[in-house]
């Protein structure tokens, strides 16, 4: 089985796998990264229900509700062709079964997660940003008067586009891409490490007489190409939460080493 047909795949199988499920895991995610008072996974879900009842948790949702399945298909897409482009010019033949060559993989991914921060950036901040305008933010953690910000006061954001808006009105266009350079940081190294491993492993458990994996090989394939990706982009992800949550309220990091220093400092590894 070649990489072509792997790429087939990946262009049609996750944009089904992903959508709701991993929005709403990265909701609770965004508010540990960029929160202050929750402690743990538990203590975020009973607080959010508690303060917001049950429409908090889908709080930031419809705009990349909305875009998800573009995205997707847009990033898959730009790993596959250019993957199958990049083996195919090392072919010298268009209609020969293009080989695997590991350059290419790892150029294609860099592409696809070059892209992903292009599309990406803007709706990931204003998801940021309608999730964390409700989390109850300490002054004195910012080094201002102690006292804490009052919960229950009139919203930044009355939504998606008006948060959008107000962005662009206040910050300029290059607002929206507030954290790019931590979402690069991640997006890069994350798709080489989750494209890779998924075509290895694909080509690995799919015996050689078939045309391509099978349901469950992609599943298997999937699943430990992306915990690979994400235990290694939490460290990244966490510091472009900070950077994108920064600014609803007030500003306190200069860049993406003042969040990791400011971070560390104050949590240690632990962050």
């Amino acid at each position: 089985m070649g990489s072509d047909q792997v790429s087939s795949d990946l262009q049609v199988q996750p944009v089904s796998l992903s959508a709701i499920p991993w929005i709403q895991s990265r909701f609770s995610q965004a508010r540990l990264q960029a929160g202050t008072g929750y402690g743990s996974t538990l203590g975020c879900i009973r607080t959010v229900y508690q303060r917001e009842s049950v429409s908090g948790f889908f709080k930031g949702m419809s705009f990349p509700l909305a875009s998800i399945a573009v995205y997707n298909s847009v990033v898959f897409g730009v790993f596959s062709n250019l993957q199958r482009f990049l083996s195919q010019h090392h072919c010298g033949e268009p209609e020969a079964g293009p080989e695997r060559h590991l350059s290419d993989l790892l150029l294609a991914s860099m592409a696809a997660g070059l892209v992903a921060v292009g599309l990406g950036g803007p709706v990931d901040l204003i998801k940021i940003r309608l999730q964390m305008q409700t989390q109850p933010c300490r002054e004195a953690n910012l080094g201002l008067k102690p006292r804490t910000l009052a919960f229950g006061a009139p919203p930044v954001y009355q939504g998606p586009v008006h948060c959008l808006s107000t962005i662009v009105r206040t910050e300029g266009l290059a607002g929206l891409y507030r954290g790019a350079s931590a979402m690069l940081l991640r997006d890069i190294p994350g798709y080489c490490l989750y494209f890779i491993p998924y075509v290895f492993l694909s080509e690995w458990i799919t015996p050689e007489a078939h045309a391509g994996p099978s349901p469950c090989a992609v599943w298997l394939a999937g699943g430990v190409a992306g915990a690979i990706s994400w235990g290694t982009a939490t460290p990244m992800d966490v510091v472009k939460s900070r950077l994108q949550a920064d600014g609803v309220h007030v500003t306190k990091y200069r860049g993406v080493l003042d969040c990791v220093a400011q971070s560390y400092q104050q949590e240690g590894l632990k962050v």
